[in-house]
């Protein structure tokens, strides 16, 4: 049995003004949200239909999770659909899993199985009428991505909580632009959501790790530092670039 739905106020509040200062929701919409199996997603999933019961517009969700199949060379791995589906099954939430489009051998890195994994949901939204994409990144992720893209792709930029694609016909969502990790995570116990493993092989072994640890080390010698980071991705002085 599923828990009792409970979103803290301090956390509505931070869900509510990410919503309300980026516009990420309308009357009408459809929403498709990514799940990959993290909690994360699966969290966004669940906040996104608390929402619905209070939020003065209606909107429609559901969840899909594109699979690339690493689990099947797992001893003990779990088909997605019965390790993530009955997760949101519980709430009410519609799931699905589909295969994700192939990619040869070579092709085999993190920023193009990611690419083609968002080309899909580009493709499956547009093929079903749905308007916005839903991501379960937060906080975090937009501080690692801005560090990622300064340490290796020599630019000052990060994932943006909307972003409006193909002339505005499909618009990506991040909610929990405001929230942080450790706050997701006391989400996730409060709603009774698991993670599900990532089987796949350069998890553990990537960029997004290294500067994770680099961030985390940062912090820990400048506590105050996430706060004025995070602060500083929307107070850019132009004029004192190169």
């Amino acid at each position: 049995m599923a828990k009792k739905e409970i979103l803290p106020a301090k956390y509505n509040k931070l869900l509510g003004k990410a919503m309300h200062d980026y516009a990420m929701l309308e009357d009408g919409d459809r929403v498709l949200v990514g799940l990959s199996g993290g909690v994360d997603s699966m969290v966004l999933a669940w906040i996104l239909h608390f929402w619905q019961k209070k939020a003065p517009i209606s909107y429609q969700i559901e969840t899909i999770t594109v699979d690339n199949g690493y689990w099947r060379s797992s001893k003990g791995a779990t088909d997605p659909q019965l390790s993530i589906g009955p997760q949101m099954e519980k709430f009410g939430i519609t799931h699905r899993v589909v295969d994700a489009w192939a990619l040869a051998r070579e092709e085999m890195t993190c920023y193009l199985c990611a690419r083609n994994r968002r080309n899909q949901l580009f493709d499956i939204a547009r093929a079903e009428g749905f308007n916005k994409i839903a991501l379960g990144h937060h906080k975090d992720d937009l501080l690692e991505t801005f560090m990622l893209n300064c340490l290796y792709s020599g630019n000052i930029s990060t994932m943006v909580p909307h972003q409006k694609l193909f002339a505005g016909r499909l618009g990506i969502i991040r909610p929990m632009a405001y929230l942080e990790k450790e706050h997701v995570q006391e989400l996730a116990g409060l709603a009774g959501l698991l993670p599900v493993k990532n089987y796949c092989p350069l998890s553990d072994h990537t960029r997004r790790e290294k500067v994770r640890k680099i961030l985390a080390h940062i912090y820990e010698i400048e506590p105050d530092a996430k706060k004025s980071m995070f602060a500083a991705l929307g107070n850019v002085r132009g004029d004192y670039l190169l």
